[in-house]
Order: structure tokens, then C-alpha cells, then sequence
């Protein structure tokens, strides 16, 4: 059962403004890494559904953030079926988030009040997804949409709260850019955890470049 509900865990995403994407298949490494971002102020982490027995490294993650990470709510990502939903959400999934939108996913999230953040690509989408109780839509792939998509969808529709990984790395002038055009939140992946510092255990590192991150999205927000 999720620890924190759908408000509790869109304030966390939106008071933070930056949503960490990580993947590893050692549980301890990834444990490592929740650890070590929660150090540096997250409060949601994204963790994705990718490479065989994901959902068992994802089940050791949650029950580790549960003792050392009290107020990290740990997510889904990559997520394109309600089976794969229903699944990481009995694990304790606080939330999910998919590449796609797929209405079926909407229905399971919104049985037990856990926000489903589907990948949009165009505003008709994010449109109906809203219709569904998606509160959060995720704009992807971000890198190729950029930050006009933003300014030009948030213009007709200034309610819509919208994530986006893809194209964002921990710089001011990239965090600032995104911001600055409306999204409520940025996701961050590989930037925030180089493979060699990952190799080296240097989670120090990614303690500090969270915390810097974090800095960038509450001066971009001044």
C-alpha cells in the first residue's frame, strides 16, 4: 500500500521541483542511490520498470526508503499496462508514470488515490488523460517537444501541470529554461548519476548534485 497519497505526493514533487529517474538491477545499489538523493532534499523518486525482476529491486527499494527516507515517496516508471500498475502499486508504488497514455492505467490509479502520470505528446492527449483524473502529465519525449511545447500548451490551458524528463540536465540556464516556460516539475536521470560515480560508489556526489539541483528550481522560481 502506497505510504503517501495523490496530494501528498504531487505537493512533494511540486514543493521540490525535481523528480530523480534511476534504474539498477542490484537492489543495494539502487537503495544506495535513494539514500543518497534524499540527502540531498528529494522527496519523490522515480524508479524504472526496466530489465528482468525490475519489481523485486523496486519491492527492496520501497521497504529501504520506508526506515531510512521516512519522507521519500518512491514511484514507478515506465509503466504501459494496468497489470504492470496493479503490480508495483501492491509493492507500495506511491506513484506511477508511463511513456504512453493508456486510459486503463487512469481507472487502476485512481481506485486507491495514486497519481498516474502518463507520457504525453501533443495537447489533445494531455486533454484527455486530465479527463481521466491525470493531474500530472508527463510531456514526452522532452527533448524533441522542448520548452515552446510547454509555453504553447500551458497558454490555452494555464491549469495543467506538466513533468518533464528528457532534454533537462542540472545546469541553471537548462533547469531555468524549463521552469520558466510552466512545468511543475522536471525528471532527471543519467546527469544526476554518472555511471562511473555510480561504479565507484561515490554517492556523495549525487547527494551534492541533487541539493545543487534543487537550488537551480528555487532560484528559477523567484
Amino acid at each position: 500500500m502506497a505510504k503517501f497519497d495523490k496530494i501528498q505526493v504531487l505537493q512533494k514533487m511540486g514543493e521540490t521541483g525535481m523528480v530523480p529517474v534511476f534504474y539498477h538491477k542490484d537492489a543495494d545499489i539502487a537503495c544506495a542511490v535513494v539514500k543518497a538523493c534524499y540527502d540531498g532534499g528529494v522527496r519523490a523518486f522515480e524508479f524504472t520498470n526496466r530489465g528482468d525482476f525490475a519489481h523485486e529491486v523496486f519491492e527492496k527499494a520501497v521497504k529501504f526508503a520506508a526506515k531510512e527516507c521516512p519522507e521519500m515517496a518512491v514511484g514507478v516508471g515506465s509503466v504501459v499496462d494496468p497489470a504492470t500498475a496493479a503490480l508495483y502499486i501492491q509493492l507500495g508504488a506511491c506513484f506511477v508514470v508511463g511513456p504512453l497514455f493508456n486510459p486503463e492505467i487512469s481507472r487502476i490509479c485512481n481506485r486507491r488515490l495514486i497519481p498516474y502520470t502518463p507520457g504525453c505528446g501533443t495537447i489533445s492527449e494531455v486533454g484527455v488523460a486530465q479527463e481521466t483524473g491525470c493531474d500530472l502529465c508527463k510531456v514526452f519525449p522532452g527533448d524533441v517537444l522542448g520548452t515552446k511545447f510547454v509555453k504553447g500548451l500551458k497558454a490555452p490551458m494555464p491549469w495543467s501541470k506538466l513533468m518533464v524528463p528528457g532534454g533537462v540536465e542540472p545546469t541553471k540556464e537548462n533547469i531555468e529554461g524549463w521552469i520558466k516556460a510552466g512545468v511543475f516539475c522536471v525528471g532527471m536521470g543519467s546527469k544526476l548519476f554518472p555511471s562511473d560515480r555510480v561504479a565507484a560508489s561515490d554517492w556523495a556526489y549525487v547527494t551534492e548534485k541533487c541539493r545543487e539541483t534543487l537550488g537551480y528550481v528555487a532560484e528559477a522560481r523567484k
